[in-house]
C-alpha cells in the first residue's frame, strides 16, 4: 500500500506531460503519425519498467526515454521523395548530430542546459554549444517570406521585428480570417505564423486552411495561449506550436524549424 501514491503520483505527472512529449517527438520526426508512435512507445517503457526515470525527475526522465528510443531507431525523420520534404532532408543531412535536438529542449520544451545534457547523455557544457551550433545553421540554411496573421498589435510588431531581424521578408500582417486570405492571395508567402483567436471572433486555424487550400501547402506555425488544448491526439495537429506567453528563443526556432523542415501539417475546426 505504500507504493500507491508515489506510483500515482509519476502517472498524474506523466499525464501532465504528454502533450509536450508529443509536440517533441512530432518536431523530432516531422510527422504527426511518427512523433506519437514514439510518444507511446516511450510511455510503454516507462509503465514496464518505472525505473528508466531513476536518478531525474519525471519530465527529464521522459523526454530521456524519448530520445533513447528515438537515437536507438536511427533517429529517423518522416522522408518525403520530391519537393519540400525531399530538401527538409537534405538540409538535415548538413546538420552537426544532436544540435537540432537540443535546440528543440531549450526554446521549444524550456529545458535548461543540464538537463538537455541528461536527455540526449552529453555534457551541460556541450549541450550549450550545441544549441548554438543549430542556431547558426538552421537559421543560415533557409531564408524566405512570412506572412503573420495575429490580432494583438503589440505582439503583432514584436513577432515581425523577431522574424524581419533572422533575414525573412514579413508579407503582412493580417488580424481577420478574411483579411489573411486577401494577403495572402497578394503576396504569397512562404511560411505562415497564424494566431488562433483573431479579432472579429474568427479563427486562425480556418485561416490557414483557406490559404493552404487555394495557395497550396507551406509551412505553418500556430500562437495560442493554450496548446494542451491543440495537442490532445484527437485530430490533425500543427507540428509547430508557439505557447503564449512566448521568447525570441522560441519564435527563432519555431521559424526556423518549420522552414526547415517544410512542415504542411495543420488543425482542422
Amino acid at each position: 500500500m505504500m507504493d500507491a501514491t508515489p506510483a500515482q503520483s509519476v502517472s498524474d505527472q506523466l499525464g501532465m506531460f504528454i502533450p509536450y512529449l508529443r509536440r517533441y517527438a512530432r518536431a523530432l520526426t516531422g510527422s504527426q503519425t511518427s512523433g506519437d508512435n514514439f510518444a507511446a512507445a516511450s510511455l510503454e517503457a516507462i509503465l514496464t519498467d518505472r525505473s528508466v526515470l531513476d536518478g531525474t525527475d519525471v519530465k527529464t526522465g521522459l523526454f530521456r526515454v524519448l530520445y533513447g528510443i528515438w537515437a536507438s531507431a536511427g533517429a529517423p525523420v518522416e522522408e518525403g521523395e520530391s519537393g519540400a520534404r525531399a530538401k527538409a532532408q537534405r538540409h538535415l543531412a548538413k546538420l552537426t548530430n544532436n544540435s537540432r535536438e537540443a535546440l528543440l529542449l531549450y526554446t521549444i520544451e524550456g529545458f535548461n542546459y543540464e538537463s538537455i545534457g541528461t536527455i540526449i547523455a552529453v555534457e551541460a557544457s556541450e549541450a550549450e554549444e550545441l544549441v548554438a551550433i543549430a542556431r547558426h545553421e538552421m537559421a543560415d540554411s533557409v531564408t524566405g517570406s512570412v506572412m503573420i496573421i495575429e490580432d494583438e498589435a503589440i505582439i503583432a510588431m514584436d513577432i515581425e521585428s523577431i522574424v524581419a531581424e533572422m533575414g525573412h521578408r514579413v508579407t503582412g500582417v493580417a488580424r481577420t480570417r478574411d483579411e489573411a486570405v486577401a494577403l495572402g492571395r497578394a503576396d504569397v508567402p512562404d511560411l505562415i505564423l497564424a494566431d488562433i483567436q483573431l479579432a472579429d471572433n474568427s479563427s486562425g486555424i480556418d485561416a490557414v486552411n483557406d490559404l493552404l487550400a487555394e495557395l497550396g501547402q507551406r509551412p505553418v506555425i500556430f500562437i495560442t495561449a493554450f496548446p494542451e488544448r491543440l495537442l490532445t491526439g484527437d485530430k490533425p495537429e500543427p507540428a509547430f506550436l508557439i505557447s503564449k506567453p512566448y521568447t525570441e528563443d522560441q519564435v527563432i526556432s519555431a521559424v526556423s524549424q518549420a522552414m526547415f523542415f517544410s512542415s504542411t501539417e495543420t488543425l482542422h475546426a
